[in-house]
């Protein structure tokens, strides 16, 4: 009996070191797999990966045509602006200003005795500066008073008077004249109508050589052009200095104001048909 206990308890003591030595080496296992999953979700991520902020995605049945189209109508003017100025200059400051005033005004009063109200003339700017003698240390010997008017409204075929008489009042610069129409709106839309058609047989062009043909106007924008760019013809001139003798000028200043642009620039979408 003693025997027996003595050789099943060593076979239980063999067996619980058999399975002992088992548990340590699936530890051991799981340890190193532990490690290296712990390995693998350290592992940085490249800093050079980018990732879009957005996707876009093109309907290919919604395809378009865009074109760009710039059409002209040339309109004879029928109206003119004026910009001259009256240049005075006297050895005291308010001694100039005073003959400035008057010059001013004899040149106003002939303005509106040719036809222009008095509400078509402005005055543009007024500067009053020393005249100084820069060899004798910078020595004020006098003043100098410029006054620029601005003449609106003045039909086109009493400019050449208007500019003529400016003069022989005492205007003794005359910086432009500006043509306009007064039917510009009416040439205008001329230019719109022709902007469409141009854009259209632009994408037609396009939609045939693309193998397909277009569809409805999808978007027409008009593009926004200067208000000055629509009075293209200035004529620069100037009386300063004896340039322009008045008893010459008293006959009439030629002024011949050919022909302003009237432009249209627009862009237009087609759909395509294919």
């Amino acid at each position: 009996m003693e025997n027996h206990t003595g050789f099943l308890g060593g076979n239980l003591s063999a067996e619980a070191g058999k399975n002992g030595k088992r548990a340590a080496m699936a530890c051991a296992v799981l340890t190193c797999g532990a490690v290296l999953l712990a390995g693998c979700g350290a592992a940085p991520v490249s800093s050079n990966v980018s990732v879009p902020s957005s996707i876009q995605v093109t309907n290919v049945e919604n395809q378009v045509i865009s074109v760009n189209a710039r059409e002209e109508v040339k309109v004879v003017p029928d109206m003119a602006e004026l910009e001259l100025s009256v240049t005075t200059e006297e050895a005291d400051a308010a001694a100039c200003q005073t003959a400035n005033s008057e010059a001013v005004d004899k040149v106003v009063a002939a303005i509106t005795a040719k036809g222009i109200g008095e509400e078509s003339i402005q005055t543009s700017s007024y500067n009053l500066n020393p005249i100084y003698d820069w060899e004798n240390g910078r020595t004020i010997t006098g003043y100098s008073m410029d006054t620029s008017i601005t003449v609106s409204d003045v039909p086109v075929d009493v400019v050449g008077e208007v500019i003529s008489v400016s003069v022989g009042a005492g205007a003794n610069s005359i910086q432009s004249v500006t043509y306009m129409s007064s039917k510009y709106d009416e040439s205008y839309q001329e230019a719109l109508a022709k902007a469409v058609e141009s854009a259209y047989a632009k994408a037609n062009a396009m939609a045939i050589a693309g193998g397909c043909s277009l569809g409805d106007v999808v978007k027409i924008e008009e593009h926004t052009t200067n208000s000055q760019a629509r009075y293209t013809a200035v004529t620069n001139m100037s009386a300063r200095d004896g340039a322009m003798a008045v008893p010459e000028a008293a006959e009439g200043a030629a002024v011949m104001p050919g022909q302003v642009s009237v432009v249209a620039d627009i862009l237009v979408e087609y759909a395509v048909n294919r």
